[in-house]
């Protein structure tokens, strides 16, 4: 718990830090000034609002056991199952299989699954999937997830502001358009190596969490090798068109193409299955 309140208060600083050479380069000492409080006010806006910003993203309807009983009913057992405070419950209209789970801590928590995961992975697979999610609940990576998703977007924009709106000198001119550019392009890659950093292993101990949950690796094992297989080939707009959320779903949801493809936040499936089914072995 320590340490994840520790990479979260990390990631916030190098945010902030982001905002302030931003800043900086768009207006001198005063941008930078205003992009820092400009920062902190987004950080403290993210801490309490980053979960539903992501939720209204996707188009996430809540649900519960009235209007969809056996995702809910199935959350509910594992939320038990795991110590947890029952989180709110949401589907998401996509055909590509997956599911994430957001919210400040496990008392404000959501946990998501798409329409098309509902469909594809049988009742036992997707009680793995969910276990997962519930684990990372249980972790609180849900906390740096959800804010690292909501402060990417707000540098990528940020720096796109940059270029058309750099620092001036006496004559209207761009004073360093090169600079400009530069930080267009490394701000919003700095951003996704911070994701990148802390969602890799992250995954792994939330596998891990996730079959200890549910008591059945082999369940999750083989709804990964499932999604996996059909994520692929199914595109999620949402996702493509804020590739700072992707780090938040089981399954990298992004297609590869482009810079998404550089911006990868899983590990490789393959792996991820091995060690399920080395945990199942013993």
């Amino acid at each position: 718990m320590f340490g994840n309140w520790l990479k979260t208060s990390v990631l916030m600083a190098a945010i902030i830090a982001l905002f302030g050479v931003i800043g900086g380069l768009i207006g001198g000492k005063q941008g930078m000034v205003l992009a820092l409080l400009f920062g902190g006010a987004m950080n403290l806006f993210s801490y309490w609002f980053s979960d539903k910003m992501v939720l209204k993203m996707y188009d996430a309807q809540e649900v519960d056991e009235t209007t969809s009983p056996y995702l809910y009913n199935m959350v509910k057992e594992l939320a038990g199952r795991a110590g947890l405070p029952m989180p709110r419950v949401y589907i998401i209209n996509e055909a590509q299989p997956n599911a994430f789970a957001t919210g400040r801590n496990p008392e404000n928590a959501a946990v998501a699954a798409t329409t098309g995961i509902l469909q594809m992975l049988s009742a036992r697979e997707l009680r793995g999937v969910m276990a997962h999610e519930l684990a990372h609940v249980r972790h609180r990576d849900i906390l740096i997830s959800t804010i690292s998703a909501t402060m990417a977007g707000a540098i990528s924009a940020l720096a796109n502001f940059a270029v058309f709106f750099g620092g001036r000198d006496s004559e209207g001119r761009p004073a360093n358009p090169i600079a400009g550019i530069a930080v267009a392009l490394l701000a919003p890659l700095a951003a996704s190596l911070i994701q990148m950093a802390i969602s890799r292993a992250r995954e792994f101990e939330a596998d891990r969490g996730g079959a200890e949950i549910s008591g059945d690796p082999l369940a999750l094992a083989d709804a990964l090798a499932k999604i996996d297989a059909y994520a692929r080939g199914i595109p999620m707009a949402t996702a493509e068109a804020h590739p700072e959320t992707a780090q938040m779903m089981i399954m990298n949801p992004l297609s590869g193409e482009g810079l998404a493809g550089l911006f990868r936040t899983h590990p490789a499936t393959e792996e991820r299955i091995a060690r399920l089914r080395q945990l199942a072995g013993r």
